[in-house]
C-alpha cells in the first residue's frame, strides 16, 4: 500500500512543479521591434545602443530604457513611449 501512496506523492509533486514553471513563463512576449521603430520614426538610426535601450523596457526597466534611447539621440517624448511599447505584447 505505501507504493500508489509514494508514487502519487510523485505525480502530484511533479504537477505542482510544472505547474509553477508554467505559471512563471511570460505571459507576453515583448516588442523590441516596435521600439525601435518608434526610435527610427524620430529620426534615431537603429543602432546596437537602440537595441540594447529597448531590452532594457522589455524587463521592466523603464528609466534605464529612456536614458539609453536618449543618450542615443532619441528625443524625451519618444523615447519614453518606444519603452512603453516595448513591455508589451507584439501585435
Amino acid at each position: 500500500m505505501r507504493r500508489p501512496i509514494r508514487a502519487a506523492g510523485v505525480l502530484t509533486g511533479l504537477v505542482l512543479t510544472l505547474g509553477g514553471i508554467v505559471a512563471a513563463a511570460p505571459t507576453a512576449p515583448a516588442d523590441i521591434p516596435a521600439c525601435t521603430q518608434m526610435a527610427a520614426q524620430s529620426g534615431t538610426e537603429t543602432t546596437d545602443a537602440v537595441t540594447a535601450a529597448c531590452r532594457r523596457g522589455v524587463v521592466g526597466d523603464l528609466q534605464g530604457c529612456v536614458s539609453g534611447l536618449t543618450e542615443a539621440g532619441v528625443p524625451g517624448g519618444a523615447a519614453s513611449g518606444a519603452c512603453r511599447l516595448a513591455a508589451h505584447e507584439p501585435r
